[in-house]
């Protein structure tokens, strides 16, 4: 198994976050993009001694950005969880 720091890298605060953290007990990580379901699920039941119900995946692919010349870059590809939380499990954020 792998260290649950190095499997969730952040949590994401943002206005969708917050808003189904409320109402539908789901809240986003950013992830390591080699890690599976099963191991943000141990990850994030470890790191905030709460039960998961589910988890759900996606991949996002590094946007391009232009660097001070004609040339393009490209920031990192990343993963995002979607973790669903057992009734009465929460995370306090603050």
């Amino acid at each position: 198994m792998k260290n649950p720091a190095v499997v969730i890298r952040r949590i994401q605060i943002t206005e969708k976050a917050s808003s189904l953290a409320q109402t539908q007990n789901k809240y986003f990580f950013e992830v390591d993009p080699a890690a599976n379901k099963l191991e943000i699920k141990r990850a994030v039941e470890e790191l905030f001694k709460v039960k998961v119900a589910a988890v759900n995946t996606m991949r996002y692919r590094g946007k391009k950005k232009r660097e001070r010349t004609w040339r393009y870059g490209r920031r990192p590809d990343w993963k995002r969880a979607v973790v669903t939380l057992a009734p009465g499990s929460k995370i306090e954020l603050t």
